[in-house]
């Protein structure tokens, strides 16, 4: 029989309206010259019982960020049906291809997964899982939390996130969330370019989307690994599918979460030369606008001065350039305000 146009091309082996713990896959068509019947199998795992909330946690959105994929298959294996009332639909590879490359974006298509939002139905791999994603998983949810880092370009303070959106009640809804989830940093997040994002999909539903940036350098900490974990138990808390109370940083011991936001793109320092990134300042560190934060060295012209990037406000260095050798339009570095 012919699939309705309007139905994925995408198939899951998991009921997600069944009870108790199921591990399966989502079936992506993808014909090739090694497979010309192939698919590509995306892991997934649905634990159920009763009634409640459906809290969605993915990562692996970029395929070299790893807290996410590590802390939601431990999750996977550890959560029992019993201790939860409501549902958790994990996915802890959501760009699988460029998870298994070690790659930001998917090795079969070149797609940001993170770009590919709504998806389509006859796309590409990636636009067949965002459209699955966005057709059948996300109407099941109350809430998402999207686990990233920097991967292996880029290096954060640990911070949960929601953003500034026209909907106040629901951002105040994300806001309380990101601040349960329990990280140093709880930030209100500017996007130099949300359209195409899985936060921009959950946000248009009017649902409660949270996100993360929890370290870099294309691998993990103990620490960042600790966060998501911890995070992931308090959001599912948070949102009564676990009958526990969130674990605050002030009871664990640790200082409490700092506040912040970002008051308008100036908070971004983004590279205009090609050369040698210096940094001159480590995260965490207080900036007062006009501070140098790094400068752009010249190799063909040894005896160039280098360019100075100097911060346009003052705050927090909370994130930077995880790497070296930078060309114009480069993410250097983010500043962020105290609430």
């Amino acid at each position: 029989m012919r699939m309705a146009a309007t139905e994925p091309k995408v198939s899951a082996t998991v009921d997600f309206d069944r009870g108790g713990k199921h591990f399966g896959y989502l079936g992506i068509p993808h014909s090739r010259n090694e497979s010309g019947w192939g698919a590509v199998h995306l892991p997934i795992v649905s634990i159920k019982n009763g009634q409640g909330p459906t809290l969605v946690c993915t990562g692996g959105n970029h395929g070299d960020e790893y807290e996410g994929p590590i802390a939601l298959m431990k999750l996977a294996r550890a959560l029992d049906p019993g201790e939860i009332s409501g549902r958790v639909i994990l996915i802890p590879a959501l760009n699988y291809p460029a998870v298994m490359a070690g790659t930001r974006v998917s090795p079969i298509d070149g797609v940001n997964m993170n770009r590919a939002f709504p998806g389509e139905r006859s796309g590409t791999v990636s636009a067949m899982i965002a459209h699955y994603v966005q057709t059948r998983i996300l109407p099941l949810a109350d809430g998402l939390l999207d686990i990233h880092s920097g991967g292996k370009t880029l290096m954060f303070s640990p911070f949960a996130c929601y953003h500034r959106i026209a909907d106040s009640a629901v951002m105040e809804q994300a806001k309380a969330a990101a601040l349960a989830f329990g990280a140093p940093i709880s930030l209100e997040l500017v996007e130099l370019d949300a359209e195409g994002m899985i936060d921009t999909s959950v946000e248009e539903m009017g649902k409660v989307f949270v996100g993360t940036e929890l370290g870099g350098g294309g691998t993990t900490t103990t620490e960042t690994v600790a966060i998501a974990e911890t995070g992931i138990r308090n959001l599912l808390a948070h949102f009564g599918i676990l009958d526990e109370t969130p674990q605050t940083r002030e009871a664990r011991g640790l200082p409490p979460t700092r506040r912040m936001h970002m008051p308008d793109p100036d908070c971004y320092v983004i590279a205009e030369d090609g050369g040698i990134y210096e940094a001159l300042l480590d995260l965490d560190s207080p900036v007062e606008e006009g501070d140098a934060v790094g400068q752009v060295h010249f190799p063909e012209k040894p005896e160039r001065a280098p360019a100075v990037y100097r911060a346009k406000r003052p705050g927090t260095l909370i994130g930077r350039t995880h790497k070296a050798l930078i060309e114009p339009g480069d993410f250097l570095a983010l500043i962020a305000e105290e609430v």
